[in-house]
């Protein structure tokens, strides 16, 4: 990786202009890698901006307050202009052009340079200087080994240092998940010395539920969710359809998690959480131990991820999608 931070440690000076964009859907990672990213270009004397598709969920939406965003689904000339006039694109958290959706075009036609540093399996070769670190756990923790590989942590202020923690809290389950490492813990120890409240980042993420978001919740664990233990296999789904969602007043972010407290029941080791969507049927999979799930979202649900946090599509109807994962589950044990 060496050679690549050099590179990209070269760019950074004041004849470029920066342009940060990460994911469609951004989540903690993601948010957390752009911002991060903005104020260390900013805190050394560099001119960025900050564009993402779309908005993140409610939880999220605040931790990209402290800078200027462009969300392409609400102003996409503005996002062109921005594209437009950088020489430099940073691209943080997606391993490949078709991870930003509609502004997908926008990242294919950059003439200038492209940086990408994400953490996920299998990067596209899209990019001029592509750092990638499929161990890491988030890319904001390979965020901060970038910038100390470039000896530039002098640069990290609270603005950088929240952020940070941010993606690493996220992108970790709260730190307990098997890509935490001693230098993760290493890591979160410096962000903390520069006097950041890291309660109050774990309070704002997690502790802001809506009442109609908990009663979703309580419905779908309640009313949808489907076990496999009796016929052997330690598996489970929650199939929520858009009439679930709207009768609770569904908003982005609201069964953040949810799929996580399927994997939790005694004897799961492997869990989906399948959502009636406008464009289709979102498909998240999660899974521990050694069960992996990102080969089975890649192949079968036009997704991928990481082995035990991955995500999927179906362009089926919802009884055509659950036979269609219920046929496939055994390979998975």
């Amino acid at each position: 990786m060496l050679n690549e931070l050099n590179a990209l440690k070269e760019l950074l000076n004041p004849k470029q202009q920066f342009l940060i964009v990460s994911h469609k859907s951004p989540d903690g990672d993601a948010i957390g890698s752009g911002v991060a990213f903005f104020w260390l270009l900013k805190n050394l004397g560099l001119d960025a901006a900050l564009c993402f598709p779309d908005k993140p969920s409610d939880s999220i939406l605040p931790f990209a307050s402290s800078c200027p965003v462009i969300y392409f689904s609400e102003a996409p000339e503005s996002a062109r202009e921005v594209f437009n006039h950088a020489s430099v694109l940073i691209c943080l958290d997606f391993n490949g052009p078709s991870r930003v959706g509609e502004m997908q075009p926008l990242i294919d036609g950059f003439t200038g340079v492209k940086v990408m540093i994400d953490h996920h399996p299998s990067p596209e070769s899209f990019a001029d200087i592509m750092i990638s670190d499929v161990a890491n756990s988030s890319t904001c923790q390979l965020i901060f080994e970038c910038i100390e590989g470039m000896g530039l942590t002098h640069a990290i202020d609270q603005h950088v240092a929240k952020a940070l923690y941010l993606g690493i809290l996220t992108d970790t389950g709260s730190f307990r998940f098997p890509s935490v490492t001693p230098k993760t813990h290493e890591i979160l120890a410096f962000l903390m010395k520069t006097g950041i409240h890291h309660w109050q980042i774990h309070q704002d993420v997690f502790d802001n539920n809506r009442l109609e978001q908990l009663q979703l919740k309580g419905f779908a664990i309640s009313e949808k969710l489907t076990l496999l233990i009796d016929k052997g296999l330690p598996f489970g789904f929650i199939a929520l359809t858009k009439e679930d969602l709207v009768k609770y007043n569904y908003r982005t972010g609201d069964t953040e998690g949810l799929v996580n407290t399927i994997l939790s029941i005694e004897g799961i080791k492997a869990a989906v959480l399948i959502q009636e969507r406008e464009l289709g049927i979102k498909m998240s999979f999660r899974s521990k131990d050694e069960v992996y799930v990102n080969d089975l979202a890649k192949q079968h649900f036009n997704g991928g991820g990481h082995k035990y946090a991955a995500g999927g599509v179906s362009f089926d109807n919802m009884e055509v999608t659950i036979s269609k994962l219920l046929s496939l589950i055994p390979i998975l044990f």
